[in-house]
This record gives C-alpha cells, sequence and structure tokens, in this order.
C-alpha cells in the first residue's frame, strides 16, 4: 500500500474543487456541499442524500449551498442543515431562498413500514423550519426531512404575517412550478438514484403503513401505478394524465394532493389512463385489476412519481429501486430469495451479452438479470456515441430507447414457475426499456412438456437449442428435491453414474429417487444454447467441490468448456437475501457435438480458466457498507466528476462538480476486469 499522500487538483471550469487528501479517518464523510470531512451519524446520511439531490435533481449549484448555516430565530442562533441562496450572491440570511431541516434517518421497524405523519401531525418538528424561514425575509421555500417523511412548504408573505403553504414539491433551479406544466419534459427530472430508491420506499410505505393494506396488496397497487406512469411518458404534452398540479381555492393556490376537490380530480384522471395499460399491456394484466388506493394514497403516490422522467434515468437505478421493494415483499412470503445485484452485474459484464445475441434467465424470478443486461446493453450504446449517461440528447435518448426495446421485443427471454413472479419481471422489463420481453410463466424443468400457460409460446419462441446467453440463480438445496420420475427421467444427472475403470463416469440408465434443483438446471442451462453459447450460474459451493458430485463435474466438463469459476463469500446473500451459504459462480461455454466427439476420441487441447475468490463485496453481513483503508486504518478516498444537464430559462445548461469520494471495498468489479484482461490474453477456448 502506498504512503499517505497529498493529491492537488485545480479545475477552474467546476463547481465545488478543492484540495483533499486521498484518505479520511474512520468515523467521517465529505460533505457533499463543501468537500470537507464531517463526523458520519444517522442524521448526516440524511443531509448529504438531500445535498445531493439538490445538485442532480433540483439543479441547485453547491456554490450557492451552505451547511450549518446561523439564523436568528427568537434572539439566538440556530443552525439550518442547508441553506441555498440567491444563485452567486454572499452568503447572507438577505439572500437565502429555500432552507432545509434535517432529522436522522427513520427506522422503520419490525413490522417493515411506518405510519407517515401529515403536516399537522408534524407540526411541533416543523416549528424551527417555519421559524427559520420567517426570519428569512426573502426565504420562499422550506423542506423538512428525516429520509422518510418529506415536509415541503412555501411562503406566502402579508404585510404582518407569514403562512406557510403545503406543497408537494420543490421547483427546480429556474424556480418553474406550475400547474399541469410539470407534465412537459421540461418539468419532469432525471432520478437521482438514492432519491428514487426512497421515493419508492415512500410510496409503498405509505400504503403498507397509512392504508393499511398487506404488503402483498400494497406492491400489486404500486406496480400499477408505476405501469402507469411509464405508459404516460410516452403520451404527447397535452395528453399526459399522471401529474399532481395545483388550483385555485378560496383566492389561493393549493396543490391538489392536500385538498380532497384535487385528490378527486387525480383519480379522474388516473382512471382512464390504467384502463388503457390494462388493455395494452394485456399480457400482464388480466382486465379485472383495479387501483382500490384511497383519493388520499392516490394523490401522494402520482405526486411522488409524477416528477420523475423514467425514460431518462438510469436503468441500473430503476432496477436497483425495484428491487428493493420487490424484494421485501415477494422473498419472505413465498420462500423464494434473489440475487444480489452485485453477482448479477458481474455476472452480465463476464458474459457481456451482444444487441444480436438472444439471452434467457430459466428462472428469472423478479428480472434482475434481464434488466441488468439491458443496462449493460445501455452503457454500451452511450459508450458508442461516446455520451455520458444522463447527458444525452432527446434524439439520442429516443434512439438508444429503441435500440434497447428492439432487443427486448426479439432477444429478451425469462421463465419461472410463480406467476407472480413473472408479472413482476415483466413489469421490471418495461420500466427498464418501455417494452414487453418474452416472459413464461412454466416449470423451465419440464419444459418442453408441462401444464402452465407459458409453455405454448415459449415452444414457439424459445424452443431448447436457441439461446446465446443463459444467466441465472437456480432454486437450489436439498429442502427442495425433485422427485417427480417424469421430469427425472428427462435428464441425463437424474439418473444414476458409476465410475468406469479408466476414471470416466457411466450413466447406468437408473433413475435416482431425488435431485436437487441446482443440478438438474445446469443441464437444463446447457440444453438451451446454442453451441458456443455462453452459460453463468449460481450454484452452491458442494456442486464444484463434493466428491460425490465428481460425475457432475464429469459430465460438465464433457459437454462445455468451463470459462471461469469465482467463488464468493457468504457475505453476498447473508446481506441481501439474508440466506447463510457458499456459493460460486461458473462459467460455461457449450461444446458441440463434433467437439464432444473429437475429445472422445481423445483430441482435446488444454485450455486456460479464469479462477477467482472474492473475498470482500463491499457490505459485512448486516448490509453495512465497508470501504477500503490504508494500513493505519483510515479510509481512502478517489476522485469524482459528476455532470448534471438542466434547463435554465429555456435553455440546457451543464453544471459539474469534482468531489471525493470514500473507495468501497467490492472484488466483484475488480474480478471482472481482470477477466476482461484475462480474455485478452487467452482467447475462449472453442473459439
Amino acid at each position: 500500500m502506498a504512503k499517505k499522500k497529498t493529491t492537488t487538483t485545480t479545475a477552474p471550469d467546476v463547481e465545488g474543487s478543492s484540495d483533499e487528501s486521498t484518505k479520511i479517518e474512520d468515523g467521517k464523510v465529505l460533505d457533499y456541499i463543501t468537500g470537507k470531512p464531517v463526523a458520519d451519524n444517522d442524521k448526516e446520511t440524511v443531509r448529504q442524500r438531500i445535498a445531493r439531490a439538490l445538485f442532480h435533481e433540483y439543479g441547485l449549484s453547491v456554490e450557492d449551498m451552505q451547511p450549518d448555516f446561523k439564523v436568528k430565530v427568537d434572539g439566538s442562533n440556530k443552525k439550518i442543515d442547508i441553506a441555498i441562496f440567491e444563485p452567486g450572491t454572499e452568503h447572507i440570511p438577505e439572500n437565502v431562498r429555500r432552507l432545509v431541516v434535517c432529522q436522522k434517518e427513520l427506522k422503520v421497524g419490525d413490522k417493515g413500514s411506518y405510519r407517515m405523519r401529515d403536516h399537522e401531525q408534524a407540526a411541533k418538528d416543523l416549528e424551527l423550519l417555519k421559524d427559520a424561514m420567517a426570519a428569512c425575509e426573502n426565504c420562499k421555500y422550506g423542506l423538512w426531512t428525516n429520509g422518510l417523511e418529506f415536509f415541503f412548504f412555501r411562503v406566502d408573505r402579508k404585510r404582518f404575517d407569514a403562512k406557510f403553504i403545503p406543497i408537494g414539491d420543490w421547483p427546480l433551479s429556474d424556480e418553474s412550478i406550475g400547474t399541469r406544466d410539470v407534465a412537459s419534459h421540461a418539468k419532469l427530472r432525471r432520478a437521482d438514484p438514492e432519491m428514487l430508491r426512497t421515493a419508492f420506499r415512500r410510496c409503498h410505505n405509505f400504503i403498507h403503513g397509512n392504508e393499511g393494506m398487506p404488503k402483498d396488496a400494497a406492491f400489486w397497487q404500486f406496480l400499477y401505478l408505476i405501469f402507469a406512469k411509464m405508459h404516460d411518458e410516452r403520451q404527447a404534452n397535452d395528453k399526459r394524465r399522471f401529474w399532481a398540479g395545483r388550483f385555485e381555492k378560496n383566492g389561493q393556490l393549493i396543490d391538489e394532493q392536500f385538498d380532497p376537490t384535487g385528490q378527486k380530480a387525480i383519480r379522474d384522471r388516473i382512471k382512464p389512463l390504467f384502463d388503457e395499460v390494462k388493455k395494452k399491456y394485456s399480457t400482464v394484466f388480466r382486465g379485472g385489476e383495479e387501483i382500490t388506493l384511497s383519493d388520499r394514497a392516490l394523490a401522494f403516490m402520482v405526486s411522488e412519481l409524477a416528477k420523475y422522467d423514467f425514460g431518462r434515468t438510469d436503468v441500473d437505478a430503476k432496477g436497483a429501486a425495484y428491487q428493493e421493494i420487490v424484494g421485501t415483499n415477494l422473498r419472505g412470503d413465498r420462500g423464494q430469495y434473489f440475487t444480489p445485484r452485485g453477482a448479477i452485474k458481474l455476472v452480465v459484464s463476464m458474459l457481456d451479452p451482444k444487441p444480436n445475441e438472444r439471452v434467457i434467465d430459466p428462472a428469472c424470478g423478479t428480472g434482475g438479470f434481464l434488466t441488468a443486461t439491458l443496462a449493460h446493453l445501455a452503457h454500451k450504446f452511450q459508450a458508442e456515441k461516446g455520451i455520458e449517461p444522463g447527458a444525452e440528447s432527446t434524439q439520442e435518448l429516443i434512439s438508444i430507447q429503441e435500440r434497447l426495446g428492439e432487443f427486448v421485443k426479439k432477444n429478451l427471454f425469462g421463465a419461472d414457475f410463480d406467476p407472480f413472479l413473472v408479472r413482476a419481471a415483466q413489469m421490471n422489463a418495461v420500466m427498464a426499456s418501455n417494452a414487453e420481453a418474452h416472459l413464461f410463466n412454466l416449470n423451465s424443468l419440464e419444459f418442453p412438456s408441462g401444464h402452465l400457460t407459458g409453455v405454448a409460446d415459449a415452444k414457439k419462441f424459445a424452443q431448447l437449442g436457441t439461446m446465446d446467453v443463459v444467466m441465472t440463480n437456480p432454486p437450489f438445496g436439498s429442502d427442495i428435491p425433485v422427485t417427480d420420475p417424469n421430469i427425472l427421467r428427462h435428464f441425463e444427472l437424474a439418473h444414476v453414474w458409476e465410475r468406469t475403470d479408466d476414471g470416466t463416469f457411466r450413466n447406468t440408465g437408473k433413475l435416482q429417487g431425488s435431485v436437487a434443483p441446482e443440478v438438474l438446471f445446469v443441464e437444463r442451462c446447457i440444453d438451451w444454447l446454442k453451441p458456443g453459447g455462453r452459460l453463468g450460474i449460481v450454484l452452491p459451493d458442494g456442486i464444484l467441490g463434493n466428491p460425490s458430485d465428481e460425475y457432475i463435474r464429469a459430465w460438465i466438463l464433457r459437454r462445455s468448456w468451463v470459462l471461469a469459476s469465482i467463488d464468493l463469500p457468504v457475505e453476498v446473500f447473508v446481506s441481501e437475501a439474508n440466506v447463510n451459504i457458499l456459493t460460486s459462480l461458473l462459467f460455461l461455454k457449450k461444446k458441440s457435438d463434433r467437439d464432444v466427439q473429437a475429445e472422445d476420441l481423445g483430441r482435446s487441447n488444454d485450455y486456460k480458466v479464469f479462477m477467482a475468490v472474492a473475498e470482500r463485496v463491499g457490505v459485512d453481513r448486516r448490509g453495512n457498507v465497508l470501504y477500503r483503508r490504508s494500513p493505519e486504518g483510515e479510509d481512502l478516498m478517489e476522485d469524482i466528476v459528476e455532470q448534471e444537464k438542466i434547463r435554465i430559462g429555456g435553455q440546457f445548461v451543464t453544471r459539474t462538480l469534482r468531489r471525493k469520494r470514500k473507495v468501497v471495498d467490492d472484488d466483484l468489479p475488480r474480478i471482472a476486469d481482470a477477466y476482461r484482461r484475462f480474455r485478452k490474453e487467452f482467447k475462449e477456448p472453442g473459439v
């Protein structure tokens, strides 16, 4: 490890350039606004998230922000967490335009939900914000948040009084707050990943915690509105209906979400919109679905989601936010657990699916591998055109979305036994690409037989032997064995194998009484591949190491080349899925019949296999983020440059921010890079 050093950077063309060390002591975090170390705690977590959103979502310059700004309230100075000033002016109370008060991160508890308060119920907590806004005579807007609850205000000043009017959101940097104009592309904004996850959590929490809906029902209501939002973004601006605006009542502008009349107006727009969605996506909806939320809950969710431009938001960010909601609602109830995103991204990166390749996940769950493939391709398309993510022009964005949609409709496939998960995966795919993938409700181990609804379509579009890439995390474990002889008899690995005198294995023709599903999935995945096709599969360590499973390894080596094998630490599944199991990622390439025959006759060539052990995956067993440290125990830092393109006064302006951030201690991206270097030196076998 290098000795401690200080680096100096200068960047006159970017905001907030600063000279900072490459290390930071334990218990500190770099403030997003100043770039200086501050104490890391639950409240600071909230403040940093908001500061980042002010830059990325609202287009506010960090040069016009100040943390811990002192405001004189009732004769004493009170520290306000973030003050935002008139652009380019001195940081004094007269120039304050917006104020933010933060409280520590809210813990939702064992029930997974929190009954969110309205403005009256939170009145005591809001007093400091209101007093500070009143004291800053030119302050226009305020925000109080604890990370889950957000209370936005605008000030209505009279000669001897100031009223604090609840609003659904702040305007962007050019102060273009409006009525239905919020539906135009100019007013929608690209979501910051953390804030999108927060918005999704807020929506689901409101339904589950405030409406009292069971979490499954809350989940589907949430997804209905996501679909309606995606469909609405495809409409011309004057046809948009997924918005929450303002209307005049008693001479005062009121946000629709806070008034029964406005809430009803929102429902009157959303109901016919959802009816259109059900007709358009007939493969997802059966036709009888209804939005059963109260007017208040519906208005809350529309207001929360309407501000974001899902089409412009990064595919990865949408997938991560979606997977978080899915995981908390579907995982425990049906015994499933879902693949952690770090492992998914590693598999996709190493398999490197191409736009012309057919990709399937035969145990797709909620579509994590499928949407990660879309994110991978989206980044490829951006790189081809030299575009920074988020900086696309409208035409470039449309072009990328069209290419993604074409890939989804032509080359993206998935299957799952659980019809609920198939629907959830389809919604995930649509949110990522605005197109429906070929997703089938079927038992992949029975296919092409089976009685479930997706079998007929899968036989038309996804026959065995037609895929270029298979990636999956199959169900595994001795506690869920496959025992049906009508399934087992179709698999070579479901038979009893015995060792021959020459050290190989022979199929005796006798069926085993039960077989772990992951063993059969290895064979089925290879069945689905074309010769030369590539497989990435999550497997329990036993298959790759148990002496009793040697016949499985021999079968694999006869029918495929091993491209790579990566050991994963237990933290991968413990932190995200609460499953304590050691797993590996196995990457294979299917041999042709000619290759198999040639090797049976002794004509085989040695080849290099990439092997790696991941010791750290960025989190501990409890899900806490782990950072790389120096020998002295200090967190290491890296330079980053962030850009945001915003609209000010009708013109697009690019704002750039240079900061440092802690380096997450995650071996998985480093393994992906090492594999790419390995392949440059050693070509794949079979080429």
